[in-house]
């Protein structure tokens, strides 16, 4: 028996020795967030030496440009050998109903994965009987961000509400401080406003807008509008000209007091800022939400076509394995996607993360993916520049209800 595992293993051993060509890995997992990407791929490299990477980044938060150049990639016949995508509607709305991807069931099967990941997980990346991708991460998009300092100094606390956050706004530009929520470029925008609706109208009447039970146009939601226009009030003027690392820069550097924005944000301040979590910088759940984890998952698939498909299937076994996720997620910010992740790799906020991912009702994100198709997404910030504009909370609902229809959401 020992003779023959170890037989196995030197098989396996000189496969991975002698698997050569190379791996084109599509993201937008760049600068600051490039640490982590790197680091699995140096992973990569070690189990398969003979095998040339191609780190194939184009930067732009959430993926904005990045999906623009995947489309026409995809639709050109050209798809890389495998490519970040939100796990959920993105993906299969996308490029699954339109017969670009491979199932990874099989995969999925011979890695023991559908045990490895939670069956909700498994449910949002499964469409007509297959599995269409391998979630890398857990990221938690509903979180505000402060330095315990500061709001020491200021002689404020972390509001609870929206109703708390527009009254410390108030005292907060008593002090001087004129923007105490810093905001970059629309999309991040974009990210608040999901945040505003999910404290407005709760777990329930989030998903309900999604589902078709909940009409953009009804006052429960127009009323989400009524209330992002207000929090807006107390954001910076230059927003559309800021990264959201440059507005959680803002937080860091005293010039604002919170920041409403992903888990990322805790890989940014631990990694590259060095910033001690829980010490240097805090969290909490955006005003509203507590109790709700409002989530989304950076996943890889395989497209049809891809030229080197034996060395994508090779990533995507170490981007699911517990090797390679607790060797990513720590330096990204996020959680493993994995159950059997183990905690003592994860600082503070990862630690943090894991009780309110096992204990907290969950939900899914509508800016990162996992809630609605592509098609409403992408049109999306369409209805966030009617609003900055007219200031109309009706004029913007009128807006999201027509893409809805259009798109067919709910359906």
């Amino acid at each position: 028996m020992r003779k023959w595992l170890w037989v196995l293993g030197m098989a396996l051993g000189l496969s991975a020795l002698a698997q050569t060509g190379k791996l084109e890995i599509f993201s937008w997992w760049a600068g600051d967030e490039g640490p982590a990407l790197e680091a699995l791929i140096r992973l990569y490299k070690q189990k398969y030496p003979g095998v040339e990477v191609i780190n194939a980044t184009v930067t732009g938060g959430a993926g904005v440009n990045a999906k623009a150049v995947l489309k026409t990639r995809m639709l050109g016949g050209d798809p890389p050998d495998t490519f970040q995508v939100h796990a959920g509607m993105e993906l299969i709305g996308t490029w699954v109903v339109a017969n670009r991807m491979e199932d990874l069931t099989s995969l999925f099967r011979q890695e023991g994965w559908l045990q490895a990941f939670p069956k909700g997980l498994i449910d949002l990346i499964s469409y007509k009987g297959g599995i269409w991708s391998v979630p890398v991460n857990i990221h938690r998009s509903n979180v505000m961000w402060y330095i315990p300092a500061k709001l020491r100094e200021w002689g404020v606390n972390p509001p609870r509400t929206w109703a708390e956050f527009l009254a410390t706004c108030e005292t907060l530009k008593r002090k001087g401080l004129q923007a105490p929520l810093a905001l970059g470029e629309n999309w991040t925008q974009q990210h608040l406003w999901e945040s505003v609706a999910l404290a407005m109208l709760g777990a329930e009447g989030w998903n309900n807008l999604w589902n078709g039970k909940l009409k953009f146009t009804d006052p429960k939601a127009v009323a989400v509008w009524e209330t992002f226009g207000k929090v807006l009030d107390c954001a910076n003027r230059d927003a559309a000209g800021l990264s959201w690392q440059q507005a959680v820069d803002r937080v860091v550097q005293g010039q604002a007091a919170f920041n409403i924005m992903g888990d990322w944000a805790a890989g940014y301040m631990a990694t590259t800022l060095k910033l001690r979590p829980g010490t240097d910088f805090a969290w909490a759940p955006s005003p509203g939400t507590q109790g709700i984890f409002m989530m989304l998952s950076d996943s890889f698939g395989l497209p049809k076509g891809a030229k080197n498909r034996q060395n994508a299937l090779n990533w995507l076994r170490l981007v699911g394995s517990k090797e390679g996720q607790d060797t990513f997620n720590p330096l990204k910010g996020s959680i493993a996607a994995r159950l059997d992740s183990d905690p003592a790799k994860y600082n503070a906020y990862g630690q943090a993360a894991m009780r309110d991912w096992k204990s907290n009702r969950i939900v899914g994100s509508l800016v990162h993916g996992a809630v609605a198709p592509e098609s409403f997404m992408s049109q999306f910030g369409t209805v966030m520049e009617i609003f900055l504009q007219t200031k109309s909370p009706q004029a913007a609902a009128n807006a999201a209800q027509a893409i809805a229809d259009q798109v067919g959401l709910g359906r």
